[in-house]
């Protein structure tokens, strides 16, 4: 805001001087200003709102002799322009006139109703229902940062503690918040703030970090649901966010019902690039389409859908939960259970997102009506699981069991298809309340009445012109045309002369003015009045809507579950407790639909015997494809859900590690290779002998002999000192030489063939390893020009007849220490990629080829 505009505010009309205060107390947003219908901005408010919304830019009166900038939006529109704002992380403060004008001297009192942020949103009019609206906060002390996680559709607030700048931004990218919240004063890791993050960053007070300066309801919550056992950076993260939901909700939480503690050990852990190689939720192109997410999604609820994303999101390692799912699953496939369970999910709405909004007092007479709606559903859908006779499902029926209060409740006082706001009324079903039947019956008559008096009053003048009418500004009135101005009876009182005619009242018709405008003021504030005590009683019944809300979400997935199951023929994977992973015959989940010729099935096996396997073959042969099917079967086992494969029996797997695909991250100053040691480094440093490890191409990103022995150094570390479960895809064939050094090394390969000047790929994983990549082949398949193909072949004839490329001299018992992959491990250890600038990258680089090369 402009500094003449808070230095003289003795210069302001009331009006502005109102603006004023309210802005200087929401000074971090933009204040949308309710003046009459219309939502207005001023000053930078105003200069910002119209280049993101694409408004006209005026002016309202002057500030210090210059004019003040203004923008509008319809009220009626300012949703759609609310969204806009919401959605490329602009927070909002929406100023409403809470005051009467007939009542007030100056301007109409108005206060913030709501603040519109990202990450607490739970209007579906601001945000896509599959969509999450999630604010974290993150406490930095003594090295342990505490994280907490409020999702307010749930109600739910989530905490977990990291002990590194890797793992924090591991943990966030699991559960993209669309906003941060961090202390005013605390550093902000370059990593949170660069151009591609996907969150907003809040600064906040200090103070708010204080578990001591929560106010007495919100510290009362967190003695009651907080564990008292959680380290203080947790407790400081849970205090911010506290105060932040009770600020921008500007009521009483009083959904938010239980605080949960998650913890690493619970689930398979994916870091941050393992999610994007993979492309569990978005593609890299971030598009929903071509990811495991778009081929899992059979939901019918948008809470399902959401349900569906955190579960892919955070894959379990209890067997037991993971075994519960399959059983369900079985269930409703061998029972043929699947459509009838779906048809009645079709008819739910998001019993979720509406149970937030009961707790938040910001339902709406269609959030009633569709609740109503869902709830009757309810019985069909309990029936349908109760004749499936099982006691996997005993509990999921009990959850369902629905209060007849709470229906009884809403099935009298709600109306099956109530306007949008209660503001004008027609929302409480007739015979809910006697008084206000009675009100409604005074003002619906009203139509008879003016019919009767319209024919009397032609009768008695002979004008059979006469119109009887009201309209919202004059009232009610007679109207003759000026013709008849000679034949006005003597007791009409003119009211409104218009172009061809003139109205009139009567003493009659002004008392049934008075009479009717008197019932529907009434009848509205008893409406008000009964809706705010129905929602007051509907508040009651939360615990069991979120319980309601979740148990269908749960049933959503899995039912989802089966019919891709089902439909795609995927099998149940046998879980057990040793290291290992075998699978016959198994596809690519997403590749496998996306593509119009059959699927080409592998087998793979990581086990005792064999811990690495080297995967050579030509460039589009399908390595990359074969190691990503392994991870996404193995996701898949993880999530509860049934894979794609004739048999799949899948051990101890405690993370997933995927180095597969390369990009420069521009906006970090990191190049390709950069990029790619980075994430090799934070690999080697943390894989374990139960991690799956996807590595591809590692070390093509510099020269021949530089990549070659960085490749050797780290499949060698993987393999010997490690002894991760791994698939390590190369075009350096001399790797291959690994399997005879080392006995839990195996050669693997896919091929291809030349026939009729065309190059066929066989996508079939085979033993043993090939030296033929295809690359000019590939090229010529690619489009490159016939005479740059010609000039290739003949320099590749060149160097295939000088010497052959060394690979590096090792023996089993001394291969380490001649290639010093301790001192390489030791150096990319001390390496943190997302604390080093581009200048010291280059100066790793360097030390990294002189390591290498002794």
């Amino acid at each position: 805001m402009q500094k003449s505009a808070s230095s003289q505010p003795i210069a302001h009309t009331p009006m502005m001087q109102q603006y004023l205060r309210i802005k200087q107390e929401n000074y971090q947003h933009l204040l949308f200003y309710r003046m009459g219908d219309f939502y207005e901005l001023f000053y930078d408010d105003a200069k910002r709102a119209a280049e993101l919304l694409d408004l006209t830019l005026t002016a309202r009166g002057q500030s210090a002799g210059e004019p003040i900038p203004m923008a509008g939006v319809p009220f009626h529109s300012v949703d759609n322009y609310l969204s806009r704002l919401v959605r490329i992380g602009v927070s909002v403060a929406v100023c409403e006139q809470i005051g009467d004008p007939a009542l007030t001297k100056g301007p109409v009192e108005r206060q913030v109703v709501r603040i519109l942020t990202p990450g607490t949103i739970t209007d579906d009019n601001l945000v896509d229902a599959s969509q999450e609206s999630i604010v974290s906060a993150v406490f930095f002390d003594s090295g342990q940062i505490g994280i907490s996680t409020l999702d307010l559709s749930q109600g739910k607030l989530t905490v977990t503690k990291v002990g590194s700048l890797t793992e924090l931004l591991s943990e966030l990218h699991r559960i993209m918040p669309n906003e941060i919240l961090l202390a005013e004063n605390s550093p902000q890791p370059e990593a949170l703030s660069t151009s591609q993050s996907p969150w907003a960053i809040q600064r906040r007070p200090m103070t708010e970090f204080f578990r001591s300066q929560l106010p007495s309801d919100l510290s009362a919550f967190f003695e009651q649901k907080l564990p008292q056992s959680l380290d203080s950076c947790v407790q400081s993260a849970v205090s911010a966010l506290l105060h932040y939901a009770k600020e921008t909700q500007r009521s009483a939480i009083l959904h938010l019902n239980k605080i949960s503690v998650d913890s690493y050990a619970a689930q398979l852990v994916l870091d941050q690039a393992t999610r994007k190689h993979l492309e569990l939720i978005e593609s890299q192109s971030n598009q929903p389409k071509n990811t495991l997410f778009s081929v899992l999604n059979k939901t019918q609820t948008p809470m399902g859908s959401r349900l569906l994303k955190r579960t892919i999101n955070r894959p379990l390692r209890d067997h037991r939960l993971l075994n519960e799912r399959y059983d369900k699953i079985a269930l409703f496939i061998e029972n043929g259970a699947c459509d009838p369970l779906q048809e009645s999910l079709k008819h739910i709405f998001d019993i979720e997102r509406i149970t937030a909004r009961l707790g938040l007092n910001t339902a709406r007479p269609r959030d009633l009506s569709k609740l109503k709606a869902s709830l009757q559903q309810i019985p069909q859908l309990s029936k349908t699981l109760g004749e499936l006779q099982s006691a996997y499902l005993d509990t999921t029926l009990a959850h369902l069991d629905t209060p007849s209060e709470l229906l009884n409740l809403l099935e009298t006082w709600i109306i099956d298809n109530p306007p949008v706001t209660i503001r004008e009324g027609g929302v409480i079903a007739s015979g809910a309340h006697p008084e206000l039947d009675r009100l409604r019956d005074l003002s619906e008559g009203n139509q008879n009445f003016l019919l009767e008096l319209e024919r009397r009053e032609r009768q008695s003048c002979g004008i059979e012109n006469l119109k009887v009418g009201y309209n919202k500004v004059h009232g009610f009135f007679i109207e003759l045309p000026k013709s008849f101005n000679k034949s006005v009876p003597a007791h009409y009182i003119r009211r409104q002369t218009l172009k061809n005619a003139e109205r009139y009242i009567t003493d009659e018709l002004k008392q049934h003015e008075e009479k009717v405008l008197s019932s529907q003021s009434k009848a509205l504030t008893l409406e008000k009045r009964l809706y705010d005590e129905l929602i007051e009683q509907l508040q009651s019944f939360i615990p069991y809507l979120q319980c309601c809300a979740e148990t269908v979400a749960e049933l959503d997935v899995l039912l989802s579950f089966a019919t891709v199951s089902q439909t795609y023929d995927y099998r149940r994977p046998e879980l057990v407790m040793h290291s290992k992973i075998a699978i016959d015959n198994g596809r690519h989940p997403v590749v496998e639909q996306r593509q119009k010729a059959p699927f080409i099935a592998n087998s793979s096996c990581v086990d005792g015997q064999h811990r690495l396997h080297v995967i050579t073959g030509p460039n589009m042969g399908g390595k990359s494809t074969y190691m990503r099917q392994i991870a996404h079967i193995v996701i898949m086992a993880h999530i509860g859900c049934f894979v794609p494969a004739d048999y799949a029996c899948i051990g101890k797997v405690d993370q997933i590690f995927s180095r597969i695909g390369a990009s420069d991250d521009l906006s970090s100053g990191r190049s390709t290779f950069m990029v790619e040691m980075s994430e090799t480094a934070y690999i080697l440093k943390n894989a374990t002998e139960n991690s799956l490890v996807l590595m591809d191409e590692i070390g093509r990103g510099t020269s021949t002999f530089d990549g070659l022995s960085i490749a050797w150094a780290t499949a060698y570390h993987l393999a010997q000192t490690t002894k991760a479960m791994t698939y390590f895809a190369t075009h350096y064939f001399e790797l291959t030489e690994l399997s005879q050094h080392l006995d839990c090394v195996n050669n693997l390969h896919l091929d291809a063939i030349e026939q009729d000047n065309d190059l066929v790929f066989k996508h079939q994983v085979q033993q043993g390893w090939t030296d033929q990549s295809y690359g000019i082949q590939v090229a010529r398949l690619a489009g490159v020009p016939a005479s740059i193909i010609q000039a290739a072949q003949k320099k590749l004839n060149e160097l295939g007849n000088e010497s052959a490329i060394e690979p590096p001299k090792t023996k089993p018992q001394n291969a380490e220490v001649q290639l010093q992959p301790t001192a390489l491990e030791r150096y990319l250890s001390q390496i943190d990629p997302n604390m080093t600038t581009p200048m010291e990258a280059l100066n790793h680089l360097v030390e990294l080829k002189r390591i290498s090369t002794k």
